[in-house]
């Protein structure tokens, strides 16, 4: 199995995260110490500007879970066929090649979902199988591409896509003033990412799935996920998050290597979901690597923030676009999320 391309697709609507905290303040200016609060931890997230699925003044008017919903699922069918038609021109293939589309999403909810929208919209093949997968956070880009790559293992003359999408500032609670959704508010944005992978029998463009590896962790669901209620989905981020990173991650990382033979020191470069700073600094540490070796997964949390399942797809995106690194090399791309869990592949350039 490899990667024959990647591609990333954002709103049209680009916002510095000055202008963020500005218009914010002033919904929240009424309480003068949410006010102080949210504008010292916004500084803090390592973002400088991210994308929204519509201009800031008009959240307001999207003041119902269905209106909400309704352009979550408007703008992921835009991104979606995007992102889709880009990675296909850089692999120089055409719609009717995608034989199993993998969609991944935890900011809104369609049924049909938005592959099949898709399968309508682009004209894909009636026959393409689908599987539509919801609720694994930021952990559903490299779950996902694992499964892709499941997918092309048992059909070697098939391609496959993987679609992420989220629309994080769909899912901001106006009247949460809690700490985690004070920290959402600052650090998650909008976007869309596709992975299309290919069996052996197909010509190699990109990097090889070497192997892929999953680990769940018990007792772990409130670190990390949504509460559901009228409003929508109302955020669950634990303190806990960048603790249980640094307590699990190397030993995790260090057993999937061992059963390929290999060790840390084998790998020469890192994929990894761009969380947020804290989450990257418990990565660093866990992993024993220094600032450089993220370099790129800190880099896109400045552009665009925190994108949850489609994050570590930009950071491949990133990677493959510009920073290839030498052939031979030896990769691994890891995300963690909701469950709490982790998901982690192999790759070889």
């Amino acid at each position: 199995m490899h990667i024959l391309s990647t591609s990333a697709t954002f709103p049209p609507h680009y916002y510095r995260q000055r202008e963020v905290v500005d218009a914010l303040l002033a919904y929240w200016s009424r309480d003068s110490q949410i006010a102080a609060v949210l504008e010292r931890l916004h500084m803090r997230t390592g973002v400088e500007g991210r994308y929204f699925s519509r201009r800031l003044e008009e959240y307001g008017a999207l003041d119902t879970w269905g209106k909400v919903n309704n352009v979550w699922i408007e703008t992921a069918e835009e991104l979606g066929e995007r992102a889709i038609d880009c990675a296909l021109r850089r692999a120089g293939l055409g719609r009717e090649r995608i034989g199993a589309i993998f969609f991944v999403t935890v900011t809104g909810v369609a049924s049909p979902s938005i592959d099949a929208r898709l399968v309508n919209r682009m004209g894909l093949s009636p026959n393409i199988r689908r599987n539509p997968i919801f609720g694994l956070g930021c952990v559903a880009g490299a779950a996902g591409l694992s499964r892709a790559a499941d997918y092309v293992r048992a059909y070697p003359d098939q391609v496959a896509a993987l679609l992420s999408v989220e629309l994080c500032s769909l899912t901001w609670q106006r009247d949460d003033t809690s700490m985690a959704n004070l920290i959402s508010s600052g650090l998650f944005g909008d976007g869309a990412a596709v992975v299309l992978v290919a069996g052996d029998a197909i010509p190699r463009r990109g990097p090889r799935i070497l192997a892929s590896h999953s680990v769940f962790y018990p007792d772990t669901e409130n670190v990390m996920g949504w509460d559901i209620s009228e409003q929508g989905f109302r955020i669950v981020l634990s303190p806990d998050v960048s603790r249980v990173v640094r307590e699990n991650l190397g030993r995790d990382v260090d057993g999937f290597l061992e059963k390929q033979e290999l060790t840390r020191g084998d790998i020469g470069s890192w994929i990894m979901h761009t969380g947020g700073p804290k989450v990257l600094e418990a990565t660093a540490e866990a992993l024993s690597l220094d600032r450089e070796a993220l370099e790129v997964s800190w880099e896109v949390l400045r552009r665009v923030g925190n994108l949850s399942s489609a994050s570590v797809l930009l950071v491949l995106d990133e990677v493959m676009s510009s920073r290839r690194p030498a052939p031979a090399t030896r990769s691994v791309l890891a995300a963690m999320g909701p469950g709490f869990c982790a998901e982690m592949l192999l790759l070889e350039w």
